[in-house]
């Protein structure tokens, strides 16, 4: 006897997060869009069981106090709907709370992989309110990117975890504005975050705001 998928339809929705919205956790983001979900009228589909949850998926877990123009969400459907990117972009964002916004919304394939099996790295702009010499800035980076290996202890819990994280930063550099721009290796292979590169860097104590505003995936 064959399985029958009681999902009818895939979207994915690529938004951001601004304002307040950096300092929400990513489970409250979570239950952020089963609200808008649920306002807008879509024939969410839930979980079987006690404890039902909506068939909601985000990506790539986002740092608090990170904004971002790249997120993205899968979300499933029990029935299929017509799918007016416009109309349900604006459909959406009526409902939506402010600092939250939509950039695509796409159909997928019923057997498309995972979204967190897909991603593998991210692009972040780090600009720096305080003001640093961008020469100190350069000569720092330089420093890191110089290095063959860079062994970190991630010793939590009573668990030791010790790794290299060089291969994790795929790109440091200043843009024309002097922002820091650093692509940094997320998902599977390894995380780094912006406040972690910034330790390394010793530049934690200067005032910054960082912001994510491109995922790739292993395709890319």
């Amino acid at each position: 006897m064959s399985h029958v998928s009681p999902v009818a339809q895939r979207l994915r929705i690529t938004f951001g997060k601004s304002g307040s919205l950096r300092y929400t956790s990513n489970l409250d983001v979570a239950k952020i869009w089963e609200r808008v979900l649920r306002r807008a009228d879509l024939p969410i589909l839930y979980t079987q069981g006690f404890n039902t949850r909506p068939r909601i998926r985000l990506a790539m877990p986002l740092p608090l106090g990170i904004s971002s123009e790249c997120e993205i969400l899968d979300i499933s459907l029990r029935q299929r709907i017509e799918l007016d990117e416009a109309a349900l972009r604006n459909r959406l964002l009526a409902v939506a709370p402010q600092g939250l916004t939509i950039s695509s919304i796409v159909e997928v394939d019923l057997r498309a992989s995972t979204l967190h099996s897909l991603i593998d790295s991210a692009e972040y702009r780090i600009h720096f309110v305080d003001e640093v010499d961008p020469a100190v800035l350069r000569g720092k980076i330089a420093a890191v990117l110089q290095r063959e290996s860079i062994i970190v202890d991630r010793t939590r819990r009573r668990k030791r975890s010790v790794m290299d994280i060089r291969p994790l930063i795929l790109a440091l550099y200043l843009d024309d504005s002097h922002d820091m721009i650093a692509h940094l290796s997320v998902g599977d292979r390894g995380n780094l975050r912006p406040d972690q590169l910034l330790e390394l860097l010793e530049l934690q104590q200067y005032h910054h705001t960082a912001h994510r505003y491109k995922l790739y995936t292993l395709d890319d």
